[in-house]
């Protein structure tokens, strides 16, 4: 698994020459104000939402010496909550209202790359329509497991000390749901719906170091939310590809 991990983010490499390289960047540019608005909403709501939430947890204060200081901090940690919890939303919203952009964006890389074998009659002929609601599909599914292992862990994070650890975990498990989504924007073209899910299962390096870059981009001010998707799907795009690609070589071996 660390391999993997270690390979998709070596995909990373090369991503905006590639993008320039095809002329990819037009079909970015919806994706691009989508995630824009949707991060917007993020820092609203946080912001309406702080005070809101750090009265209920202000009562858990019981002593009124430092009681305005600890409000502070409940504000803090409001805001902090809030907006862990958009971006999980965030990038799964996105993902999945991006799909119809996104799958063209593949199938350009993969023409590139590996024209030698790519045939467009063999792949499964899927329309605007089906793309949506495949990754809404994907998505909502990613969106309920993520969340079950994330707040948890994000409340096990607030331990002092040994909390670090499960913040890495739960990082990490974000990490991987983010690669996932960009995963299947060319596994859609290969596979249907429980047969991709099935083959990122056996390549969770690969999604993790994908989604690794995905999430820490989220974190830049702006230009994180601008470029990661356009940069994040190109990498995972050619990691995909050169996973399907050895698949294949292995399949006509074996015959």
């Amino acid at each position: 698994m660390i391999k993997n991990i270690f390979k998709a983010l070596k995909d990373y490499a090369g991503s905006f020459r590639l993008m320039s390289q095809l002329g990819l960047w037009k079909y970015f540019m919806v994706p691009m104000a989508i995630s824009i608005l949707f991060a917007v909403t993020i820092g609203f709501t946080a912001y309406g939402l702080s005070d809101n939430l750090a009265g209920p947890l202000t009562k858990l204060w019981i002593w009124e010496t430092g009681a305005d200081a600890f409000f502070a901090f409940a504000e803090v940690l409001s805001a902090i909550i809030i907006i862990i919890l958009g971006l999980l939303v965030y990038k799964h919203f996105v993902m999945a209202l991006s799909a119809p952009f996104m799958s063209p964006v593949s199938e350009k890389i993969e023409k590139h790359l590996y024209p030698e074998v790519y045939d467009a009659s063999n792949y499964r002929d899927t329309s605007n329509a089906s793309q949506l609601s495949r990754g809404i599909r994907i998505n909502i599914r990613n969106l309920f497991y993520e969340l079950l292992l994330t707040i948890p862990l994000l409340l096990l994070s607030l331990i002092p000390v040994i909390g670090i650890l499960f913040w890495v975990i739960g990082f990490l498990v974000q990490s991987y749901y983010a690669g996932f989504g960009n995963m299947d924007y060319t596994l859609e073209r290969h596979f249907k719906y429980r047969a991709s899910v099935d083959f990122v299962k056996n390549h969770r390096g690969c999604a993790i170091g994908n989604g690794i870059v995905f999430n820490a981009m989220l974190l830049i001010p702006i230009i994180g939310i601008i470029l990661v998707l356009p940069i994040s799907v190109t990498a995972a795009s050619k990691t995909t590809l050169e996973l399907l690609r050895g698949q294949k070589l292995l399949a006509d071996q074996a015959t």
